[in-house]
């Protein structure tokens, strides 16, 4: 008996041990989380109203400031080679980092910051959710830096800020926390991250807003029914955003690799692709695909409207913009290219142009960024829970069928995706 209970008494005390080092790990992520998402929140604040000057800015030129482009191409490319980051991988070095002992360079914050600022200036079509990834990975690892972590929280610290900018230029924090989580290895979630990254990203949301940053929400004016034909028909939708994706991924790859093989002088591809541009610009007749394309986006899904060619232009525009050496993201022109692709295949299908552009939007996201849980918490905090079901099935065939094509070269498969086996592989 006395055995019994000197037995109990120490694993009573092992018990009580292991609760208070959780309960410690859980206040000194609380603080963390809290400073990444001041410093991120504020930082990605200050960007997105930058962005928006420089969108404005563009757009009051009369698309003229695109004559700015090989400049800024040359700028981008002497600061990258200057401060020492003249092979930097972008997003892609962010995501090895979180599983390698790579670290993200000092500069790396400081420089997608103001390159993509004036990558937008200058008319060139990119995102910035992807360009926040990186500058709050950055952010996020000399952050964790000065507060002396070890190397294994420097991995959570850095998902930490990612999910901070994010949510504080998209305005989804639980899509961004989430994301953080599930873009660096497809099968296998970083739960470890879940405590600081929803906090980090719910602080740096609340300071984006507090600041006068909208967040991105589209109210559907139409919610179809749930029926047999309708699943049927967003499901064929949803494949042909499947293989889009594919198109997307094989596109940006191919055109970097394309230039940089026909012109291996940094410079000179930055100028060359700058003048393509121009004259792209001036073929088109509008700015409507140089930056972001928002406008593009918001004509398809609250109005249902698009031009045939409008995805295959925003591909075109953003591939080489990215491709000769400008910075951004790949995201948003993933969403405009879903979206358009959505409302124009809307008239074949039968279906609501307007849903059917927020569906081709959330399905080629997926695809692109083999992130099916992240999409479908993407589609509720950005249109409401009223359609979920649909962009469920949606999510899940354009994930199937995309394959182990990505964005992000960084990004590794460690799950199958038709069988219940694991996998070493990276998406292509």
């Amino acid at each position: 008996m006395p055995l019994f209970i000197k037995k109990m008494e120490l694993k009573s005390k092992e018990e009580l041990e292991h609760g208070v080092t959780h309960f410690k790990m859980f206040i000194k992520w609380n603080i963390c989380a809290v400073i990444i998402g001041v410093v991120v929140g504020c930082v990605g604040t200050l960007f997105h109203y930058l962005i928006d000057i420089s969108a404005q800015t563009f757009a009051m030129s009369q698309q003229r400031m695109v004559w700015l482009l090989p400049l800024v191409g040359v700028v981008i490319v002497a600061s990258y080679r200057h401060c020492g980051m003249d092979n930097d991988r972008g997003t892609n070095m962010i995501l090895v980092s979180v599983r390698s002992e790579e670290k993200p360079p000092l500069w790396t914050a400081p420089l997608i910051f103001f390159s993509t600022v004036l990558t937008h200036l200058a008319g060139g079509s990119a995102g910035r959710e992807g360009a926040a990834v990186q500058m709050g990975g950055g952010i996020g690892y000399q952050s964790g830096r000065l507060l002396r972590l070890d190397e294994k929280d420097q991995k959570l610290i850095i998902m930490c800020g990612m999910s901070a900018a994010f949510s504080a230029l998209f305005g989804t924090p639980v899509t961004a926390a989430v994301f953080s989580m599930e873009v660096i290895s497809v099968g296998a979630m970083y739960y470890s991250a879940l405590v600081p990254c929803v906090l980090s990203a719910l602080v740096g949301y609340c300071i984006a807003i507090r600041c006068g940053v909208e967040r991105t929400f589209f109210a559907l004016p139409y919610i179809p029914e749930i029926t047999i034909p309708t699943v049927v028909r967003i499901t064929v939708l949803a494949v042909l955003c499947g293989l889009l994706s594919i198109v997307f991924c094989v596109v940006m790859h191919g055109t970097g690799k394309l230039l940089k093989k026909a012109f291996p002088n940094k410079y000179v591809r930055a100028v060359l692709g700058g003048f393509v541009l121009i004259n792209l610009t001036y073929i088109v007749g509008s700015g409507d695909y140089n930056g972001a394309g928002m406008g593009l986006l918001n004509d398809a899904v609250l109005r249902g409207q698009t031009v045939p060619y409008a995805f295959a232009v925003k591909l075109l525009f953003t591939a080489i913009t990215l491709g000769a050496g400008f910075r951004g993201g790949e995201i948003v022109p993933s969403f405009v290219v879903g979206g358009t692709f959505g409302c124009l295949a809307a008239g074949i299908l039968g279906i609501n142009g307007s849903f059917a552009s927020a569906v081709g939007m959330i399905a080629v996201f997926c695809g692109v960024t083999n992130c099916p849980i992240t999409s479908m918490i993407l589609s509720i905090e950005m249109f409401g829970a009223e359609g979920l079901i649909f962009f469920a099935v949606a999510v899940a065939t354009s994930y199937m069928l995309s394959g182990y094509y990505g964005l992000y070269m960084g990004q590794k498969i460690l799950y199958s995706k038709d069988k219940a086996e694991f996998i070493n592989t990276s998406a292509h």
